[in-house]
């Protein structure tokens, strides 16, 4: 299904019939002086996150956090 496009006057004469669109699976391009500046498209609710998913698949060194002189140099240019 492609996009319609349409200039900012008429988009906002016609919000509600592009909500209704939207609502419908339909993706609307809105134009300002003919140039792209926003699309309306269908919203679609986020995946459900599950807490927890990478636990014991991640491994940190037990120096992970441990700055030395070596990393002072690195990234300040100093000992």
């Amino acid at each position: 299904m492609g996009a319609e496009m349409m200039n900012v006057y008429e988009a906002k004469s016609q919000f509600s019939k592009l909500l209704d669109l939207a609502a419908h699976g339909s993706e609307t391009i809105i134009a300002r002086s003919g140039k792209p500046i926003a699309k309306l498209v269908p919203w679609q609710p986020s995946a459900q996150r599950s807490p927890g998913i990478w636990a014991g698949k991640i491994t940190l060194s037990d120096d992970f956090d441990t700055f030395t002189e070596q990393d002072a140099q690195d990234w300040y240019g100093e000992a």
